[in-house]
């Protein structure tokens, strides 16, 4: 059994059960508490906690996951792994631990062949009924039956869902390790393939645990730990899914694998971190230095690492990503669709570091051979910064040579306070969600009739206090409403909501929890539950958003067309005075390629299409080519929003019934907001008249100012840059002959040893000229050390009466150093400076002494030359 047919087996096991078969959600959840989608119930957590009502009380789903707790030891074991495939059945309050197991055993042990003699059961010490199911309903012998502690109780982080667990184990035989079980015996040969959780419990910011509202099933049944089982190979790395880029690792470093321990563990670190490189930067994930993206910094940076290792000198990833694509594209068909922007995100990341690792690995492999038992924060801080090492890999590599890491000095040097952990939700937050859910409890969801509605009446179901002082600020809910709650970048909406005593101006709309819509606002008088209530939209406000959230989907479609389809958006703000938009690309865009974007959304706004609405399935949107992404909640049943010929994208906000309405789409700025993400701002509607009004405004003054028509401004401004250009070369000439002359002068004292300058020292001048900057006398002291006779010039002055500028020029081969005697001459002037042998220039901020830093000047030549000099000039 392949793994394509493992995957449709364990669905259609539990689709002919009464299951319903969801897809894959993305790596990135859309709940705040985990970074990414660690387990297969992560997208199912809402309806665990009774927050949202499932699809059906059935599901089952096979769930890229990704997850880095135990990426030190990927690679070192045949079993571990940060990307996989998990194999998950759900029970929504339907079936509980009874028909889990039984449907556990039954497709195991019936379905996939598995031999059930090889198969141990653990169980929560403190659960004796799951214990009984496992021994009396399923039969298994008590002695393959073992109670374990905390291992056995699963979480999904600090906070959320919990319970028990029962877990199958398969023994790969004695060849891998010592016996006795699970409990006992060695972790190669006791392999976990399946965790049944039985859901029962919530653990709460505070580290209580309170009963979940209905009793719900979680499974878990690993694809890569159970794919070697049913293949019938040793392990994960010699399936289908992964043999293929081992063989492509195997390539690129010029390596067998199996030949040598630690080749073996850099081969499945290059095939394992690849795999999670290419579902990350499919899913949306980008390198940066924060958040997810420090997370695929990291490990693209290991990656890259292990084949440094190998003796690979270039990059791998391209050659590794296409073995990917070729194991997983038939069943993750986007990874064919973006293998070349997945290539070039990964490559370019690795053509970076490896320009600096061999520097910053010769670095601390300098420092890791002096036998400290600990790395200094410092260096650990020097790595992360100059060589772009994290300070988790500088950590890893660290380890293998036995030393330490200072990582209280590394965050002291760093110097940031914010931490990397989740915050804890405050007591006062968490009381606040409980009213929201009692109020969705009690009233149910919020009915959304904005789209056809900017006024209505309503019911008024709750108010709650917002707790601020200085002025009477509520939350406010209604049975059904007119306001948008902020959501996919677009703003929520204002408005007022009135009854028969007292008004409300609503601030702001949002949604605390699925499915409830609550207006923050400021009363005035008195509005109580039960009230009827008029609720009306700020409808001018609203049609500005609805020109922005359409001109945003023209112009994701417009940078698709221009740039090519690896564009993403990576966020977005839709406001009543502006857009702004956040996409993935890796360079700066040119003057054509923005004005070709700005034109291809102007001329769909012009053919004044309608925009349609339809609601479908999930899968029937993707087939009719709707576009997707990360940043929005998307259900079985999708909204559609068709904008114009080509943009089709599943959508919940509010838009325009034409792109005409939208009047007009302007450019306003194109910037970079990290690596590989730009951002485009933009105006639409009367902002985009209201500019271009501007715009035209200021023509006029520039045409007024350069006294010519407003057609003939460009040429005007050509023939003042020409005359501006003359006249530069004319004062430029006359700047020369000056110098010149100031420097024939001054040459001409070295025959009179003293004259009136400050003094001359066997062919040097020493002297003094105000009101010439430090390029002026660099030229002038350049020149005189150019004059036959001369040994060079030392010239100081002050610019403009409050500030000192010196310069030395000297001939090279003399033995004298231009650089030494400026410094001495500076430090007088309280100052400083520098420059080469024969050519040095400083500065100083005390005038008043620039003759007594030429004078230390002059004896510091005496000095180096051994000259003793005349008398000291006046």
């Amino acid at each position: 059994m392949r793994s394509t047919e493992l995957r449709e087996a364990f669905t259609g096991f539990f689709a002919a059960r009464d299951h319903l078969v969801v897809p894959s959600a993305s790596l990135i959840p859309h709940d705040a508490s985990v970074m990414f989608t660690i387990a297969g119930m992560v997208p199912f957590k809402p309806y665990f906690l009774d927050a949202e009502r499932p699809p059906a009380p059935r599901v089952t789903t096979v769930q890229r996951c990704f997850r880095t707790l135990d990426i030190e030891v990927v690679g070192t074991t045949e079993r571990h792994c940060t990307f996989f495939e998990m194999l998950g059945n759900f029970s929504f309050g339907d079936y509980f631990k009874q028909e889990a197991i039984s449907l556990a055993w039954e497709l195991v042990t019936e379905v996939l062949g598995v031999d059930g003699d090889r198969l141990w059961v653990t169980v929560h010490h403190s659960d004796a009924e799951a214990e009984e199911i496992w021994r009396d309903s399923v039969n298994v012998p008590p002695h393959r039956l073992q109670r374990l502690g905390e291992e056995n109780y699963w979480r999904m982080g600090d906070v959320g869902p919990c319970g028990p667990c029962s877990e199958l184990y398969f023994d790969r035989g004695p060849e891998h390790g010592a016996g006795g079980g699970p409990e006992h015996g060695g972790p190669e040969r006791f392999v976990e393939i399946w965790n049944l959780v039985f859901m029962e419990m919530d653990a709460l910011p505070d580290g209580s645990l309170v009963e979940l509202p209905r009793k719900s099933i979680d499974t878990g049944a690993g694809l890569e730990r159970m794919l070697p089982i049913v293949e019938g190979v040793s392990s994960m790395f010699d399936t289908d899914v992964l043999a293929p880029v081992i063989a492509a690792a195997e390539d690129a470093a010029g390596q067998r694998y199996g030949a040598d321990h630690g080749t073996d563990v850099a081969l499945r670190i290059l095939a394992d971190h690849s795999r999670a490189i290419a579902f990350l930067v499919s899913d949306g994930v980008l390198p940066s230095n924060e958040g997810r993206g420090y997370v695929l910094r990291r490990v693209l940076r290991r990656m890259a690492r292990r084949a440094s290792q190998l003796g690979v000198r270039k990059p791998v990833a391209a050659r590794l990503i296409a073995a990917v694509v070729e194991a997983m594209g038939s069943t993750y068909p986007q990874l064919v669709r973006d293998e070349d922007f997945i290539v070039g995100v990964a490559t370019r990341e690795e053509e970076r570091f490896l320009r600096t690792l061999d520097i910053g690995a010769a670095m601390l492999s300098e420092v890791l051979g002096s036998g400290e038992a600990e790395l200094s924060g410092d260096v650990a801080f020097r790595l992360h910064d100059t060589y772009g090492f994290p300070v988790e890999l500088t950590t890893e590599i660290a380890a293998e040579h036995g030393v330490s890491v200072d990582l209280e000095g590394f965050r002291k040097s760093m110097e940031v306070q914010r931490s990397l952990s989740r915050s804890a939700v405050g007591a006062g937050a968490s009381s606040r969600t409980e009213q929201y859910r009692e109020v969705l409890e009690q009233f149910g969801a919020t009915v959304f009739a904005g789209y056809s509605e900017d006024v209505l009446e309503a019911r008024v179901v709750a108010v709650l206090d917002n707790g601020q002082a200085g002025e009477r600020v509520a939350e406010i809910f209604l049975d059904v409403t007119p306001f948008y709650a902020e959501s996919g970048g677009q703003v929520g909406d204002t408005g007022r909501i009135s009854t028969s005593t007292g008004a409300a101006t609503v601030l702001d709309t949002t949604s605390p929890i699925a499915g409830l819509v609550c207006h923050r606002a400021v009363l005035d008088g008195e509005i109580s539950p039960g009230q009827i209530a008029t609720a009306s939209v700020d409808a001018s406000r609203r049609a500005a958003i609805r020109r922005s959230h359409s001109a945003t989907h023209l112009l994701h479609w417009a940078l698709r067309k221009v740039l090519g389809d690896h564009v993403r958006q990576q966020g977005s703000l839709v406001a009543p005075d502006r857009l702004r938009f956040d996409f993935s690309h890796s360079e700066a865009l040119d003057h054509d390629q923005l004005v070709e974007v700005e034109r291809l959304v102007n001329m769909e706004v012009l053919s004044g299409a309608e925009v349609e609405t339809t609601t479908m399935s999930r899968e029937e949107a993707e087939s009719a080519g709707a576009l997707a992404f990360f940043g929005d909640r998307y259900g079985a049943v999708v909204r559609v929003v068709r904008a114009g010929s080509e943009s089709v994208e599943l959508c919940g906000g509010t838009h325009v019934a034409s792109l005409g309405l939208i009047g007009s789409f302007i450019v306003v700025s194109e910037t970079s907001i990290g690596s590989n993400v730009r951002r485009i701002e933009a105006v639409t509607g009367l902002g985009s008249l209201a500019m271009a009004r501007e715009a035209l405004d200021d023509l006029d003054e520039v045409a007024g100012a350069l006294k010519s028509p407003v057609d003939d401004v460009l040429k005007a401004l050509e023939r003042l840059a020409e005359r501006h250009r003359r006249l530069e070369r004319e004062l430029r000439s006359l700047q020369q002959a000056r110098i010149a002359d100031e420097a024939s002068q001054l040459a001409a004292t070295v025959s009179q040893p003293y004259g009136s300058e400050l003094g001359a020292l066997a062919g040097i001048v020493i002297a003094r000229r105000d009101r010439l900057d430090t390029d002026a006398l660099r030229e002038i002291a350049v020149a005189v050390r150019g004059t036959a006779g001369c040994r060079g010039a030392v010239i100081g002055g002050t610019p403009d009466g409050g500030r000192v500028a010196l310069v030395a020029a000297l001939a090279p081969g003399e033995g004298l150093d231009a650089s030494k005697v400026i410094s001495v001459a500076a430090r007088v002037v309280g100052g400083g400076g520098g420059g080469t042998a024969d050519l040095a220039v400083a500065g100083g901020k005390d005038p008043g002494r620039i003759d007594e830093a030429l004078e230390v000047a002059r004896q510091e030549i005496m000095k180096i030359s051994g000259e003793s000099g005349g008398d000291r000039p006046s």
